[in-house]
């Protein structure tokens, strides 16, 4: 806190786009800032320079930029932005369109992609050796091959607790990353792994929360498909089947909803379990006066279809295979112990497919541009969709 000579509180007044604002102590400028809604270029004045103090009434009250403000902006950064070595631009006051958001989560992409690409290894190193270790070990049946199964299942074991444990540092890197990028500075991956192991257990334990209850509701419309199934013939239990997957579709996505923007307010609000969830679900339901395309719930409903349909493309392209033989399996043979037993077989005799892991891992290099579409979608969302500070 800043105090004038009299020891009070030194407010200011901000302009913006020829509109006054204020008198505004630096928290309150600070968070504006922080919002993309006051610029270092934007005037600013004490707020006790009061007009008729000035001797001319001619002349005008003294007016500065937001930039001279002690303790606001980084002045290092901005005589490096001066100087054209920081040629991003903080960020605009008015919202995105939806194209605006995509162009912007994959600039942002680029812009930062080997640090991204950094993030991504965390994860998809241990993947990859879990999946070519499993290949390995399928050796014919003995005694030796037992052995090597047993220490191959172990080490994929392994590297699949390694790359859960690294999921809660990825996602907060992301989060990170992206909104240093938006703002205009750059960051080191070894800086951005600093500031998000810091985050992992909170992280790790909305991981658990989130992920688990969307678990437990897709296990719940397989149960509800279970009871269908067996009570074909009877039409009670089907329209009970059908009541049930109502229910699970609403509680689907109503979580969904809650739950959209948990990662943002966890990692880049800094706020703790409870905080985050109920701030995503706040944010998800806002923007009552704006077009619904312009919502924050139905912008990152359509960003998160796109993705999935992305990744739906992707599996069904590298499965093709094994889908047709399935397909194939299931018109011919009616004994589902036969069946298993069969998808079991070809499943082996496959073997290690080329053209499947490339798919594969393609898909998981460009994964952060979800997490960097919610991030711009957020950051947008905290624009005032009015004229009022």
């Amino acid at each position: 806190m800043m105090l004038d000579d009299q020891g009070m509180t030194e407010e200011w007044i901000v302009r913006v786009q020829g509109k006054e604002y204020g008198p505004a102590d630096i928290d309150t400028l600070r968070e504006w800032r922080r919002e993309g809604r006051l610029l270092p270029e934007n005037e600013a004045r004490p707020a006790n320079a009061d007009p008729t103090t000035v001797a001319d009434s001619a002349k005008e009250v003294p007016w500065s930029t937001a930039a001279a403000i002690p303790g606001l902006f980084d002045v290092a950064a901005l005589a490096a932005a001066s100087d054209g070595r920081l040629t991003e631009a903080p960020l605009q006051l008015q919202r995105r369109s939806f194209g605006q958001i995509l162009a912007e989560t994959f600039h942002i992409y680029r812009k930062g992609f080997f640090q991204f690409l950094g993030l991504t290894l965390l994860v998809l190193l241990p993947q990859i050796c879990s999946q070519l270790t499993t290949a390995l070990v399928q050796t014919p049946q003995g005694s030796e091959a037992d052995l090597r199964a047993l220490a191959g299942g172990s080490f994929a074991f392994l590297m699949f607790v390694l790359s859960m444990a690294m999921w809660p540092v990825y996602v907060a890197g992301i989060q990170i990353l992206t909104a240093e990028i938006a703002g205009g500075r750059r960051r080191g991956l070894v800086a951005v792994l600093n500031d998000a192991v810091r985050f992992w257990p909170r992280v790790a334990a909305l991981c658990i929360f989130v992920y688990g209850v969307f678990a437990l509701l897709l296990l719940f419309g397989l149960v509800i498909a279970a009871v269908a199934l067996a009570g074909s013939a009877s039409l009670l239990l089907a329209l009970f089947a059908l009541a049930l997957l109502i229910l699970q579709v609403w509680m689907f996505g109503r979580f969904f909803v809650n739950v959209l923007f948990w990662q943002q307010f966890a990692v880049l609000e800094n706020a703790e379990f409870i905080d985050s969830l109920r701030h995503s679900r706040n944010l998800g339901y806002s923007g009552r006066d704006l077009p619904w395309f312009q919502r924050p719930l139905w912008r990152g409903a359509f960003i998160a279809s796109l993705w999935f349909a992305f990744v739906l493309a992707v599996t069904l392209v590298s499965e093709r295979t094994t889908l047709q033989h399935s397909l194939h399996q299931l018109a011919t043979t009616q004994d589902p112990q036969t069946l298993l037993q069969q998808l079991t077989e070809a499943q082996q005799a496959r073997g290690f497919d080329v053209s499947a892991f490339a798919l594969n891992l393609l898909q998981k290099v460009l994964q952060p541009l979800l997490g960097i579409a919610f991030v711009v979608l957020y950051l947008d969302s905290k624009i005032p969709s009015t004229d009022s500070y």
